[in-house]
């Protein structure tokens, strides 16, 4: 696999959250255990992970992008997508924390905006943009579903094609939208999925 060169504000992200793998509770790793087991269980480049939760605008994203870069931070290849319940756009707070650390996003407008999302030089932007779990761009058999909200999982009680099913659910940071608290919650969000899926694929 090409060696692949992080912007390098990202790549002092991911140097610091690698840092902070003890701080994962144990539940939390086993569940991230899970996941790593899945993307061993496949043939090589195979393996294809869909986040899901209810809007598609914040969790489910910032899960996709993560596993990219996760995966090609230990030199792996994975497929991941995103999808929701139902489709709004991704949240422009969540886009922004993206960019504070480290990544570079562009937005081309619109109601439900294709944002290019990049994290290294040499590699194509991911193209994020909010959209039901089983629309076409996604996969629809022998993928694994990664349920990044409760009220997602509860309102999914069956999701057809996947291989295995994870509840590896977020606190929403949505709440904290237009108080003091906003810029801090989205952050969090961001290291704290982040520092998992790095997790997650160190141990693939």
């Amino acid at each position: 696999m090409e060696n692949v060169e992080l912007y390098p504000s990202l790549a002092r992200t991911v140097a610091a959250l690698t840092q902070e793998f003890r701080t994962i509770p144990a539940a939390r790793r086993q569940r991230l255990a899970q996941l790593a087991a899945y993307v061993r269980s496949q043939p090589p480049g195979q393996a294809k992970l869909n986040f899901i939760c209810t809007h598609n605008s914040r969790r489910s994203h910032l899960g996709m992008i993560w596993a990219v870069v996760a995966a090609n931070h230990y030199g792996l290849l994975v497929s991941s997508f995103s999808g929701g319940t139902e489709a709004t756009a991704f949240n422009p707070r969540a886009v922004a924390a993206l960019e504070r650390a480290g990544f570079r996003v562009r937005n081309p407008g619109g109601a439900n905006p294709h944002y290019e999302v990049s994290f290294a030089q040499n590699q194509p932007a991911l193209i994020c943009f909010s959209k039901r779990y089983d629309d076409p761009v996604n996969p629809d058999k022998q993928f694994a579903a990664v349920m990044t909200c409760s009220e997602a999982d509860e309102a999914c009680p069956l999701i057809v094609g996947t291989d295995l099913r994870l509840p590896l659910t977020y606190e929403d940071p949505k709440e904290a939208d237009d108080t003091p608290q906003e810029r801090l919650r989205y952050d969090e969000r961001v290291a704290q999925i982040g520092r998992e899926l790095l997790y997650a694929f160190s141990l693939v």
